[in-house]
């Protein structure tokens, strides 16, 4: 059994690694509670009368995947198997359908796909992967097309989706997915679209590319090893000049005893035309980094699941929160983590040192020796000399971690999609609000506090029975998250003030949508013009001093409906 070089990374040794199961073992806590994390406040289970959901759902209309809001916030735009729906959510209530257009693979793909072997009741369908805005009057999108990808432009009349003409249907591979099992992701970016799946009808050629736009297409080089064979891609954010997509594969540089998954980010510019000589039509600017989630007494969270970046016009820096999961379980269940990563600490870390296969070992090691001009991952203008390509083929792994700051750790629970935005308190200071989805189909909603850690204000059961919520679709000025799922789309109210019956309990919640107003002795939605007298305590949730002047009668404990 091989252990990793004493020169890599830390957490991987197998000392660090059984120090760890040891400390698990062992009282500690994590972040925003305790052993399991902190509890929600409220819990409310499917069908609950507390909480007012909408559920839209369309006859003979499966698998909800793909979510995608108009710039004006009216209209929701769904991707689902063999159909592209628009949806009016400008009312309160049960989203409205404005209309939908078939997109079904055709009937030579379907059965080419089951030649193939591949299943003709749950795989050879067009599954909706892509769906961008490509400009006021048009969307781009792609699908699996029965393991056949393919992509085409949607017109839009007045915000309502034109038919798809049969022969404006372009190939799609390197854009989508084959399989509508694996995991992909997709941005446009000034008219380019950069996309990260799997290229290949096996699913074992990831690639990260670029198409359309007046660019050169552009694309990572399977043969130079850049990325795992088993790469999974979560998310594409665009910077500045970069491009940032985030996804987790098998670890090369570690000579483990087992298969370690690790997390990733990955940059290419946004400027990269490719070589003339070396590295044609592929990227010269391609690097990546390993993402590092993990706390103290826990095993990492290895396996990262999805990830946003906070909105631009956010007071503090720009940072991204990222899903992780691990790829160990403890007890038999799996634990969750939410991490912040600050946007100037991923470019501080892909201007450092890299790190280089020495042949001879096959082991990675840092490079120390003179670097070349322009560094690997420049965003120069000018052309790289054919010097410069040699040294970035084989120098695109960075030698040190991106280390994240953990604002949430949650054993039992297996989160799958984020959303996250910044609500402004009664104290005048914005506090990060995170919806989480998980693999079992409830919707957690957490705010971040001053120091860091998280507290759950509410979890809500979408579902009679456990499945995957698949996608979140923040929609801010209509004041709901929309869960994508297997069988249609959730609007969920983003607060529920009116649960909270008494100052205690509305103080106690510190969910920053929700104040305490005296004068109606009510827990209401901060939307009122005058707010002088409204009760909130963001920071330490203390009724004692917020509700000084009014009754105090109802229980500290959170609350919960028994389960039936």
């Amino acid at each position: 059994m091989a252990l990793p070089a004493l020169g890599l990374d830390p957490w991987s040794l197998l000392g660090l690694f059984l120090f760890q199961l040891l400390q698990l073992l062992l009282p500690t806590t994590t972040a925003g509670g305790g052993r399991q994390g902190p509890m929600p406040r409220v819990r409310y289970y499917a069908g609950d009368e507390r909480r007012a959901l909408s559920f839209f759902h369309q006859k003979g209309l499966q698998d909800f995947d793909t979510l995608l809001l108009s710039g004006d916030g009216n209209t929701l735009y769904v991707g689902a198997r063999e159909a592209i729906l628009a949806l009016d959510i400008q009312d309160p209530g049960v989203p409205r359908l404005k209309n939908m257009i078939p997109w079904p693979a055709s009937d030579r793909k379907k059965s080419e796909c089951a030649f193939k072997k591949k299943s003709n009741e749950t795989q050879c369908f067009n599954f909706i992967r892509v769906l961008v805005s490509y400009n006021v009057t048009h969307l781009y999108t792609c699908g699996t097309f029965a393991f056949s990808p393919a992509c085409t432009f949607i017109e839009l009349q007045d915000s309502y989706l034109l038919p798809i003409s049969e022969d404006k249907v372009m190939e799609g591979k390197g854009q989508s997915p084959f399989d509508p099992a694996h995991k992909h992701t997709a941005v446009l970016v000034d008219g380019m679209l950069y996309s990260g799946t799997m290229n290949n009808f096996l699913g074992s050629e990831p690639i990260l590319m670029r198409t359309l736009g007046s660019q050169p297409v552009l694309k990572t080089d399977n043969f130079l090893r850049w990325l795992h064979h088993d790469a999974s891609f979560v998310a594409a954010i665009p910077s500045t000049q970069v491009v940032y997509f985030f996804f987790e594969e098998t670890a090369s540089e570690f000579d483990f005893f087992e298969r370690l998954h690790t997390s990733r980010v990955a940059r290419v510019c946004k400027n990269d035309v490719g070589g003339e000589k070396l590295l044609q039509k592929k990227w010269t600017t391609f690097l990546k980094a390993q993402l590092l989630c993990t706390q103290p007494g826990q095993l990492p969270f290895n396996v990262i699941r999805h990830a946003v970046l906070l909105p631009a016009d956010s007071p503090t820096a720009p940072h991204i929160y990222a899903v992780f999961t691990s790829q160990w379980q403890v007890g038999g269940t799996r634990s969750s983590a939410v991490c912040a990563f600050s946007l100037l600490e991923i470019e501080r870390v892909f201007k450092g040192k890299y790190k280089e296969l020495n042949k001879e070992t096959s082991r990675w090691t840092t490079y120390r020796g003179p670097e070349t001009n322009p560094r690997p991952g420049s965003c120069s203008v000018g052309p790289s000399s054919d010097k410069a390509l040699t040294f970035m083929k084989d120098h695109f792994l960075m030698d040190e971690q991106v280390v994240g700051t953990p604002l949430l750790v949650k054993s039992g629970v297996e989160y799958t999609r984020l959303a996250v935005e910044t609500a402004q308190g009664l104290d005048g200071h914005s506090h990060l609000v995170m919806y989480l989805g998980t693999t079992t189909g409830s919707l957690h909603k957490a705010v971040v506090s001053g120091d860091s850690s998280a507290h759950l204000v509410e979890e809500i059961q979408l579902f009679p029975d456990p499945e995957p919520v698949r996608n979140l679709q923040l929609a801010p000025t209509q004041g709901a998250v929309f869960v994508g799922f297997s069988g249609g789309v959730w609007r969920v109210p983003r607060a529920n003030c009116s649960v909270y019956e008494s100052c205690v309990d509305c103080v106690l919640a510190r969910d920053p949508h929700c104040a305490w107003d005296p004068e109606s002795r009510t827990c209401c939605l901060l939307s009122a013009p005058n707010l002088n007298s409204w009760k909130q305590d963001m920071e330490r949730g203390n009724p004692e001093w917020a509700c000084a002047s009014g009754p105090m009668s109802r229980s500290l404990r959170p609350q919960s409906r028994p389960q039936i």
